[in-house]
């Protein structure tokens, strides 16, 4: 049995990797040409239920050591690399660069695709609407602070169609280019200086907490004031050169943001894709109404992912109740129980149906 050296394992491993550039380049190669035969369909390139069908296959054929994640990353940049010789698509989100928007967007489309910091979670939504960006990428929820409201707000009023999710753990760090024992203010977005709310008691009892529009923003601003110090990511912090005085600050280890992917259009259902719908209702005003709007999703055993009450804007304690669960709009049983929901409520609109991945 021949016996493996470090010059013969090098001499393997170049073997292999001159394989797997050829591979991926045919593979691109056929990807392209579907691409071109999409674009004469007037089909977009990017169909995450598509790509969920790819990473399963993927997760199955994967006997290891390679763990699933790792696998499931590199293959987000051959399609991410596939679709921007397709079509050049933009991915508007809420910036500055380095929030945890962006990240999840990177996250979801890889990072060969163009992207668009925009201002605040208003002008993703306008940019996508005019065609300024092709899709959109907003925060929803947070394991630990719960909705994004502005972006429940936007999604009943826009004519987007949410087409994809995204989670991202999260970890806070503490940056500053002063000592912790100098900080006399931190600067965070508002659900970032809740997040680490009981970190901030114990070690930074003194310091003033100043909400801004974004934790890059509060990195970029903490470096122009003196005893400041910011919570952001550590992309944040290296992008911009400040040191990081500590790390793991939130609260909860486990903390995850849950952010959505917005479209113009809707996309086709595929087989075997676990699937997610979204839609906003109002109800009369009469007793039982929520109780009854519930009805058609049980007598259905339509699984109910979440419920969350906003304030309508139209009227003195209007709400509107938004609502996820599993399934797709074009199921028999979720028809059905969206036919019987409209007679029932007085508004009731469809945001999407997307896959229902946890990555």
């Amino acid at each position: 049995m021949e016996k493996h050296t470090l010059e013969s394992l090098r001499d393997e491993i170049d073997e292999i990797d001159s394989q797997i550039v050829r591979l991926l380049n045919q593979r691109v190669q056929a990807a392209v040409e579907i691409g071109r035969i999409k674009d004469k369909l007037g089909v977009d390139p990017y169909d995450p239920a598509r790509e969920e069908q790819v990473f399963e296959k993927l997760r199955a054929l994967n006997s290891g050591p390679m763990q699933a994640d790792s696998l499931r990353t590199i293959y987000r940049e051959v399609i991410s690399a596939s679709i921007a010789l397709e079509k050049s698509l933009v991915i508007g989100f809420l910036g500055p660069e380095a929030t945890y928007t962006h990240q999840a967007a990177v996250k979801n489309f890889g990072a060969t695709l163009s992207y668009r910091p925009l201002p605040d979670i208003p002008d993703v939504f306008q940019a996508v609407e005019q065609g300024e960006c092709d899709y959109g990428v907003v925060p929803i929820e947070n394991s630990t602070e719960g909705a994004v409201n502005r972006s429940l707000d936007l999604l009943a009023d826009t004519e987007l169609n949410i087409v994809a999710q995204v989670y991202l753990k999260v970890e806070h760090c503490l940056l500053s280019p002063s000592p912790l024992d100098d900080i006399e203010e931190v600067l965070s977005k508002d659900q970032a200086l809740a997040q680490c709310g009981e970190w901030l008691r114990r070690n930074l009892p003194k310091a003033r907490l100043v909400p801004v529009s974004s934790t890059a923003e509060a990195v970029l601003e903490c470096k122009k004031r003196k005893a400041s110090g910011a919570i952001a990511g550590k992309l944040a912090g290296s992008l911009n050169e400040v040191p990081m005085q500590a790390e793991g600050i939130q609260d909860r280890k486990n903390n995850t943001t849950r952010f959505l992917v917005v479209a113009r259009k809707s996309l086709p259902k595929r087989d075997e894709v676990v699937y997610r719908t979204s839609l906003v209702l109002s109800l009369s005003d009469q007793i039982g109404a929520l109780q009854n709007a519930l009805k058609p999703f049980s007598e259905r055993d339509l699984n109910l992912c979440k419920i969350e009450s906003r304030p309508s804007g139209k009227k003195k304690w209007d709400y509107y109740f938004f609502v996820d669960f599993i399934g797709h709009r074009e199921d028999e049983k979720v028809m059905e129980a969206m036919k019987e929901l409209e007679k029932s409520s007085s508004f009731v609109k469809y945001l999407g149906s997307y896959p229902e991945n946890s990555s």
